[in-house]
Formats: structure tokens, C-alpha cells, sequence
């Protein structure tokens, strides 16, 4: 006996030299468990926004990938090698009852899923919805079926590998619009979204914020920080916008291009009117920050709480005419907003021109600027001559001719100024660098500053 397995383990080491050793099978699956819907389970109706559990509808079978790696050699030098195996499957995820607008984030086992990394098709929920291509396909033309009336999502060939080769849970952000019976409110066709014509993009903020192509800061060599792509999606955040409103309000082919600038003073007199940066460290190498001439070693940088910037700095010139190209290609109406953000924080200093209280409010309204001394307060130069002159000096002397259109953005040759006109000349000038724009909104709810008198009816 002790010579028989003597002889049966020399006879494989032999084996194994001449004919090399068997190679090693990795990650690889003998059995599948695929998880179902259960029969008769509700789908839920959605209204708004809701983050809904997906339910498993249809799959095809696991599909086995092997590679294999190592085993190079013959005879005595041959190595063993592996084998590695990944399973793949294709699914459609049950969503809600009805017709949706669109979905929004993913998450697998409660992490953020980006879809942009399969191949994938949502189907609204409509009542003339057809059958999914790949189903049709595995199940057979004619028998497939449509699921009219529900919406749900397709997977193909998702690679199950990172979830234990197991199907994980799908939770998905659904977005539908309430229906509005057409006996109540006819005009609306059912859905009051369908008649919205236009909207306003804000916040006006953040330095790359309106840019179409991606931007990033260079932090040091090897290492960026990404300044307006913030979503799974990997678009850039003003693409992903335009595409939500375009599946939510199909009708609005009007949209306010918001851009802001920052006042420091409630007294129109002493207020200056500048573009500001949220920091000074960090720059792009792709679209440098460059506003009216000023770059953002010498712009000012907005206030901070806590540690972090109050506002978004004023959008880049370059981000801004990137911003009408996209809205135009799109479809829509550009009216301009040059917008006033008042930049003041708490325990400013600032003498308050409507109590005489040694600070201002912090943050205020723009539409509480008014004069040194509001009207009706002790020493206001209301309904005076000097009420004129401190109205002038908040509009400044900014000429047309001081601007100069370059490639992607305007410089200002004038002396120096702060006021309305340059704030408000600069954007004109870059509009029209841009192509133009439909309309052009100036003096929005100025409300204080148009009451000032300088006389008994007169208003300068």
C-alpha cells in the first residue's frame, strides 16, 4: 500500500513537469440565485421627486467571462496559470405606475450607481411605450412584452463582479409631473409644467459654474479638483441642467441668464460694484478666471462663514459666453441679468443708512441701497442736489469706449471705476462678443434707489 502511494504521487509530480499543472480557477460561480418581484406586488405611484426600491422584472441568464493569465512554458518550466471569471446579466428594474418625466441618481446596495458606466435604456411608463430592443431579442419578436403604463429601466450586460455576482438592490430618483384633471384646469393639458415658457438660471454664482465643457483647479502637478462637474453623470453641471429642464418643462424656450457682481455699501455713494473670486490659491489652466480685465491674483474675494466662501465668485467671462452658446444650441431665448449680490457680512462697520445703527444688515437686499441717509432720516440729502450727485457717483463714468472685446473675453481701459455703467457696459460688450442675446434686464428691483428725489418731483 505504502508503495502504490509512493508511486501514485511520484507518477503526478511527473505528470506536471512534462504536461504542466492544472491552472487556477478564480472567482468563478457554480450556482445563481437571480431575485424576482413577487407576484402581486404593488407598484407605487409617484408625484414629484420620490427615491423608489426597484423591482426586478426581467433578466437574461448569467454570462461567464473567463481570462486567463500565467501558464507560460513548456515541460519542466511550465507554470500552472488562473483562470479569472466575471458574470455578467442584463435586467429591466420596474420603477412606478405612470408616465415619468425622467430619472435622477442610482444607488446598488445604497451606494451611488453611475449609470453613464452600462449600457442602458429608460423607458417613460407611456401607454404606446413598445418593447425593449434586447428583450424582443432573448424572448422573440412578438413576445416581449411592452409593460405599457410603467416605467422601468434596462441594464445591459452589467457586470456583477463588485456586488458579490449577485444582482444588487436598485434604488432610483424618479421625477413625474402631477396630472391635473382637464375638467379642472383645461388649459394646462394635464400637466402644469407643459406650460411653463421660461425660467431663470441662478444661482449667478461660482466661478466655472456656467461653463459647457469641464473645468478643473490645479492644486499641484498630477492633482485637479474638478470646478463644474458635481453629479454622477460625468457632464458638466450647466449640461445636466439644460437636459433636466428640457425633460421637465418641454415648452420653456425662455431662459435669464443670471451673472452676479458684489456691492459693499447700503449708501449708493460709497458703494462699489466689483467681480470677486471665491480664493486666490488655485487656478485653472484651461479657462482662466478673467473678468472686465481683472484676474484673480487682483479681483476681490468674497466674504467667507465659517471657514468657506459666503457666495460662489462672479462667473468667468469665458464660462459666461461658453453659457449662451450652450443655451442657443439648445433652443432657447437668452435674456441677460447682470445681477448686484450684496456682499456685506455681520459686524461690517458700516453706518446703516436707514437707522444710523453702527453696522449694516449683513446681506442685505440690493433693493435697500438708497443715500447716505435714507429719505425721511435725520440728514438726508433727499430732494436735493446732493441727492443727485451721490446717485451719480453709484452709476460711475464708465464710457462705452473704454471697453475692448478680446477672443473669450472684455477688458476695460478706463480709469478707475466701480459703478453701474461699468458693470452693466462690460456685459453688454460681452454679449455682443457672444453673438447677442434677445433682451438685456438692467436695474432689477432697484426699489430704494428709484425712489430718490433730487427735487420736490424730480428724479435723477
Amino acid at each position: 500500500m505504502i508503495g502504490k502511494a509512493v508511486g501514485a504521487t511520484v507518477g503526478s509530480f511527473i505528470d506536471q513537469a512534462l504536461l504542466g499543472a492544472d491552472p487556477v480557477d478564480v472567482g468563478r460561480v457554480n450556482s445563481f440565485r437571480v431575485q424576482g418581484s413577487r407576484e402581486g406586488a404593488p407598484l407605487p405611484r409617484v408625484a414629484g421627486r420620490m427615491r423608489v426600491a426597484g423591482q426586478l422584472i426581467w433578466s437574461t441568464r448569467f454570462n461567464e467571462h473567463v481570462r486567463k493569465s500565467g501558464g507560460s512554458g513548456k515541460g519542466f518550466s511550465a507554470g500552472a496559470g488562473t483562470r479569472e471569471y466575471s458574470y455578467t446579466i442584463s435586467i429591466a428594474i420596474g420603477l412606478c405606475q405612470g408616465e415619468i418625466v425622467r430619472i435622477g441618481r442610482v444607488w446598488a446596495d445604497g451606494a451611488p450607481f453611475a449609470l453613464e458606466n452600462v449600457t442602458y435604456r429608460l423607458h417613460r411608463g407611456g401607454e404606446n411605450q413598445g418593447p425593449d430592443p434586447l428583450i424582443e431579442a432573448v424572448e422573440g419578436v412578438g413576445e416581449a412584452p411592452s409593460y405599457k403604463g410603467t416605467a422601468y429601466l434596462v441594464l445591459e450586460d452589467l457586470d456583477v463582479t463588485q456586488f458579490g455576482n449577485r444582482i444588487p438592490q436598485f434604488n432610483v430618483e424618479v421625477f413625474r409631473q402631477p396630472e391635473v384633471p382637464a375638467t379642472l384646469v383645461p388649459e394646462v393639458a394635464l400637466r402644469p409644467g407643459n406650460n411653463l415658457r421660461g425660467v431663470a438660471l441662478t444661482p449667478g454664482t461660482g466661478e466655472y459654474a456656467l461653463a459647457a465643457e469641464p473645468v478643473s483647479y490645479y492644486i499641484r502637478k498630477g492633482e485637479t479638483r474638478a470646478a463644474n462637474v458635481n453629479n454622477a453623470s460625468g457632464q458638466t453641471d450647466l449640461l445636466v441642467s439644460l437636459s433636466q429642464l428640457s425633460a421637465e418643462l418641454p415648452a420653456c424656450d425662455a431662459v435669464s441668464l443670471v451673472v452676479s457682481w458684489f456691492g459693499d455699501d447700503l449708501r449708493c455713494n460709497l458703494c462699489r460694484i466689483e467681480p470677486a473670486v471665491e480664493q486666490t490659491v488655485q487656478e485653472s489652466q484651461t479657462m482662466p478666471w478673467r473678468v472686465s480685465g481683472m484676474v484673480r491674483n487682483t479681483a476681490k474675494t468674497v466674504s467667507q462663514t465659517a471657514g468657506r466662501p459666503t457666495f460662489g465668485g462672479t462667473p468667468s467671462d469665458q464660462s459666461v459666453i461658453s453659457a449662451i452658446n450652450a443655451l442657443r444650441a439648445d433652443g432657447k431665448r437668452i435674456m441677460f441679468y447682470p445681477f448686484i449680490l450684496m456682499d456685506i457680512p455681520a459686524g461690517n462697520g458700516l453706518i446703516d443708512p436707514w437707522t444710523g445703527a453702527a453696522d449694516q444688515p449683513a446681506f442685505p437686499w440690493r433693493g435697500r441701497i438708497t443715500l447716505s441717509a435714507a429719505p425721511g432720516q435725520a440728514g438726508s440729502p433727499d430732494k436735493s442736489a446732493a441727492a443727485a450727485a451721490e446717485v451719480a457717483a453709484f452709476f460711475g463714468s464708465a464710457q462705452v469706449s473704454d471697453f475692448v472685446p478680446g477672443t473669450d473675453t472684455v477688458a476695460y481701459t478706463g480709469a478707475p471705476d466701480w459703478g453701474l455703467r461699468r458693470f452693466v457696459l462690460h456685459y453688454a460688450h460681452l454679449c455682443a462678443l457672444a453673438g447677442g442675446v434677445d433682451a438685456f434686464c438692467i436695474g432689477s428691483e432697484m426699489r430704494s434707489l428709484t425712489q430718490i428725489r433730487d427735487g420736490a418731483v424730480s428724479y435723477p
